[in-house]
């Protein structure tokens, strides 16, 4: 099988992600905060190392690093804790992933919030110009940036535009889903107040495995409760971070997958990562150019992006496309990609596109197959 869909899931992983998950429930697999016996004492150290590898990765030792099974999850924990503070005016990028627009989508049916797209030119700028004539009209309590599309994979310029959030004294969420351990970025930098990593992803971790950081004094109200292990006898969620959202048991096995992942990146180097994924993403938009029934979406010349190529194919529809690639053995994703603002704003709605996402260990058999199968499509339609 040739893999194109690392954009949903990164596949394969490094060998090590494999060793130290087989090896973490053979010879510990014990639970955080349950037990003071050893075994509760080592997953506790690996869990507090794993924290420490990823405020060092995105340049944030003074931040907190809250764990949640899922990037959603984190994305839910932070926008509802804000709208239950009272923030109201929020702003989105048309990018934005339904992890973040059926939460917002959810609150503005009840009025409880008013929502605004950021202005992107339809050369794929963000016009900071238009965007602070924006913000001086409606001013923002919230500014959510997806950094890369999960689409088309343009990098937004978040720190510019959080620059200029802060300068109307919003809050700031950076979804780094797509980014995180390949697009380097300083979160540490005051104008990022929360931002959101998907552990099987770009950080070439497991599934079940990811989370936020955060600023430590801002106040964000817990919208799920439950057991955390600590302060047993009060019936209020803690007050400490980050217990006050980490509830229920942690997927500690995860976390030891991620831990491991993080250490290979470490030593592959964020910007040798995104040099290679850099890379492999020309090669593909080389290989589309060589079929003239094949249209890329969103590909401008002097624009940053991560690893995904969305395309459409002259005479099929998208999930007629994903049915012939599977049947020919290579695995790609078809339709709206859970993101059908961004669609709207291509003008690829509602058909979606085809979309093909590499990185660092996509290898030449993968090309190889990929372009035999393409040949082959064409020739029998």
């Amino acid at each position: 099988m040739a893999y194109f869909d690392n954009a949903a899931t990164t596949f394969p992983k490094p060998e090590c992600v494999y060793e130290q998950m087989d090896q973490f429930y053979r010879h510990a697999g014990g639970s955080v905060g349950r037990g003071n016996y050893a075994m509760s004492r080592s997953a506790k150290q690996l869990m507090d190392e794993t924290r420490g590898q990823i405020t060092n990765l995105l340049h944030c030792p003074t931040r907190q690093v809250v764990f949640q099974p899922t990037a959603t999850l984190a994305l839910n924990m932070i926008i509802q804790g804000l709208i239950s503070g009272g923030v109201k005016n929020i702003y989105i990028s048309p990018f934005e992933h339904n992890a973040v627009t059926r939460i917002l989508h959810h609150f503005e049916m009840l009025k409880q919030v008013a929502v605004f797209q950021l202005t992107v030119t339809k050369d794929l700028q963000y016009d900071l110009e238009r965007i602070r004539y924006q913000f001086d009209n409606d001013r923002p309590d919230l500014v959510i940036v997806s950094h890369a599309s999960n689409v088309i994979g343009l990098i937004a310029p978040t720190e510019e535009i959080f620059g200029l959030a802060k300068q109307y004294d919003a809050l700031t969420v950076l979804d780094m889903a797509q980014t995180a351990g390949i697009v380097d970025c300083n979160v540490g930098l005051d104008t990022f107040d929360f931002a959101v990593f998907a552990g099987h992803k770009t950080l070439l971790g497991p599934t079940g495995i990811s989370g936020f950081v955060m600023k430590s004094d801002i106040r964000l109200l817990p919208v799920l409760f439950g057991g955390t292990g600590f302060e047993s006898a009060s019936q209020d969620m803690p007050t400490s971070l980050p217990e006050r959202f980490e509830i229920g048991t942690m997927n500690i096995s995860a976390i030891a997958g991620l831990n491991a992942a993080l250490k290979w990146v470490h030593e592959q180097g964020v910007s040798k990562l995104y040099q290679e994924e850099s890379a492999k993403r020309k090669r593909l938009l080389e290989l589309f150019a060589r079929y003239d029934s094949i249209q890329t979406v969103g590909n401008i010349e002097d624009r940053q992006y991560v690893g995904i190529v969305s395309c459409v194919i002259d005479g099929i529809s998208s999930d007629i496309a994903g049915q012939l690639f599977s049947e020919r053995n290579i695995s790609v994703r078809t339709g709206l990609h859970c993101a059908p603002l961004a669609h709207r704003f291509l003008g690829t709605y509602p058909a979606g596109t085809i979309r093909f996402s590499v990185n660092s260990l996509t290898s030449d058999d993968d090309f190889d197959a990929l372009d035999a199968a393409i040949a082959d499509i064409g020739n029998n339609l």
